[in-house]
Parts: structure tokens; sequence; C-alpha cells
């Protein structure tokens, strides 16, 4: 591995010539849109929105036309994501089964699989969550201990599941579970992928509240649930590699470094046009740094455009997004005299108390700082 992955990419002039019909379209649906509910970024739920998306063409866009999909290519698809997440748009109820579960399953499930689970994501009607980290587990994956069990019927599931993001409002989750002995197969083997349809007898979820008092994540446990035997995903004891195969996904896209980008565009707001030469020298760095962070995430792009699995990469982009994304608070609040405000004040201060309370999370989510970094570690060599 070698920093020569980053090969400089280019969005492809049909790709980029999507943006300003875009633009046009958030212009007019997102009119009057507070700038705090902006800041949610891709935490914000809206199912009509997601559905609204689905009707003009913009779920699934990279998906076969005979799942649903546009068959577009996956600069296309960013084209689109980042102006979504530029203007703050709600896209959080589809978000995961976009980015990540139809790709999946598109890779690994089987016909019947594709048939079923894709169009409906594709039309933004279909919402799905990741089953990964487990209490007492900390940032190991590998040592999960939910498991199914093969029975006449299917399989059986006990287990639980914990920061699961959205699993309140969706209707499937992707877990990754033990099927098989970890002593036998290793740490990274036996564990193989289940889509589970969460209004199953033996689910239960649990809201969990954050700082902000929202709820994005869940608690989800799993008592003797039922799974036919069409749930398992992929080859059975397959499911690390699998995995890391979808994480790639979740951890290059533009929503590594745009989440707090809502508290970029008050803070220039409220600076104006005259900003002084402090103002001036930090807009500029983060301009920067902006720039930089897309065009990794845009190299990334292209090796899975081309069928690569760029774990090491994608660990890199988000891993120095998160400490940009981070940043922003600190640096922001030092520029503009408004202090943090929850429920009041001006935009900028709304906006700037939600992020600061939500920033912490912001290296947790898709692999702790320690895990990627012991990824890029890896893929340079050095362990």
């Amino acid at each position: 591995m070698s920093i020569s992955q980053f090969k400089y990419s280019t969005i492809p002039d049909e790709a980029e010539a999507l943006r300003r019909e875009v633009r046009a379209f958030l212009a007019e649906a997102l009119k009057g849109y507070p700038a705090v509910k902006r800041a949610y970024s891709w935490m914000g739920f809206d199912a009509q929105f997601s559905r609204l998306l689905g009707s003009r063409g913009w779920l699934g866009m990279a998906l076969p036309k005979q799942y649903g999909g546009g068959e577009a290519s996956p600069f296309a698809r960013y084209v689109i994501i980042e102006e979504l997440l530029a203007a703050g748009a709600p896209v959080s109820a589809h978000w995961i089964a976009d980015r990540q579960s139809a790709p999946l399953i598109l890779r690994f499930g089987t016909e019947a699989q594709r048939e079923k689970y894709l169009p409906p994501i594709c039309r933004g009607e279909s919402y799905f969550c990741i089953g990964m980290s487990e209490p007492n587990s900390g940032s190991d994956l590998a040592s999960i201990k939910s498991n199914a069990k093969k029975t006449d019927a299917g399989w059986l599931l006990n287990g639980q599941k914990v920061w699961t993001t959205n699993a309140q409002h969706s209707h499937y989750m992707i877990a990754l579970v033990r099927t098989g002995d970890k002593e036998e197969s290793g740490r990274h083997g036996g564990m193989s992928q289940f889509i589970i349809d969460l209004s199953l007898p033996g689910v239960t979820i649990r809201p969990i509240a954050d700082l902000s008092g929202n709820e994005h994540f869940n608690e989800v446990f799993f008592d003797n649930v039922q799974l036919d035997n069409d749930a398992l995903i992929g080859a059975e004891g397959n499911g690390w590699g699998q995995v890391t195969a979808e994480l790639a996904f979740e951890r290059s896209g533009p929503e590594r470094f745009l989440s707090s980008i809502a508290l970029i565009h008050t803070a220039i707001a409220a600076i104006g046009k005259q900003p002084d030469a402090l103002q001036a020298r930090d807009i500029g760095r983060i301009t920067a740094r902006l720039v930089t962070l897309r065009n990794m995430s845009l190299a990334v792009t292209q090796q899975l455009s081309e069928g690569q699995n760029p774990a090491w990469a994608a660990s890199c982009v988000k891993d120095l997004g998160n400490v940009f994304e981070q940043d922003l608070p600190e640096i922001l609040q030092l520029l503009v005299e408004d202090q943090p405000q929850v429920g009041g004040g001006s935009d900028h201060a709304q906006v700037l108390a939600y992020l600061t309370q939500m920033a912490p999370s912001f290296s947790l989510r898709g692999g702790t700082r320690e895990i990627l970094r012991g990824i890029i570690a890896r893929g340079l060599g050095l362990r």
C-alpha cells in the first residue's frame, strides 16, 4: 500500500451536469428549512423526502435497471449525495440502504433477494440499519457474541446489537453474527450476515438519547428470533470478508467530511463579505482541508467503481474527515462572537450548539479512530 492509492480523480462531465438540476430541486424543496435542521445532515429523517428522491431516480442510481436502479456511474451518485449533504437535506431514512445495504445485496445476495429488496430501496420505501457493534465488544468487531444456530426451519437468532442508527425507523437490519465455533474457525471466521425483518417476534428495539436529546442510536435485542433460510446473505462463514467490503462504502463518502458543513455556512453568513485577517486565514485553511478530503474521497469512489476493495484508503478518508469535522466547532466558535445556544439565538449559535454536542460521536460511528489507524498502519506495512 502507498499514498499512490489516492490518484487524482475528476467527476466526468455527464455526471457533473446533474449538479444544476439537483441544486434547483433542493432550493425549492428545502425553501425555509431551518439552519439547525440542516445541521442534522445525513442524520435528518424524513420518509416523504426519501420517497420524493426515489421518484426522481436519485436513489439506487448505480444499481441495474432491472432492480429499479438507473445504471448511472458512481460519480453521478456522488454528485447527488454531495449536493444533498451540502444543503443539509434530511436523507437519513434511505441513507444506509442506498449507501451500503443495496450494493451488498447486489454483490452477495441471491437473485430472489435482489428482486425482493432492491426495488423498494430505489423507490425510497425500504429502510435498513446495520447490526455490527455489540455491548462489551468495544471496537473489536471480531469479538461479537450474537449467534444464529441452524434449525430445520432456518436459523434461530439470539444476541444484542448496540449503537444501531435508525433501527427504530428501519424495516430491516443486515447483521453480522456468529454461525460457527470461534475456537475452530478463528477470530475472523465462523461469522455470517443475515437480513433480519425487524417486525419479527423476538426483536426488541430501545432508542438511546444522545447529548442533543435526539434518538439516532438504538439497542436491538434478539430473543429466539426465527429466520428463514433465505435470510442468510452471501456464503455462510464469509461474513467478515463481506463486512470489510461493505465498510469501504460506509467510510469513504462525502458524509465523512460534510457532517459539519452547515456550521461553515452559518459562520460565513455571520462573518459577511468583509472578514478580518484571522477570519480570512482560518476560512481559507478550512477550505483547503475540505478540498483535499473531497479529492481523497473521489479517488476512493474511482476505486470502488473499478470493483476494488479500498479498505485502507477509505479508512484514511474517514479518519482525516472525522478530525476535520470535530475541529470545526472549536475553530468557528473563535471566529464569530455568537456563543452556542440551544433553542434560540442566531442560526449560527443554534447550529454551533448542536454540532458541539454531536461532534464527539463522529469518530465513533463507522469505526473508531483507533481501529481506523490500525487499518492504516497495516496498509502502510507498519504492523
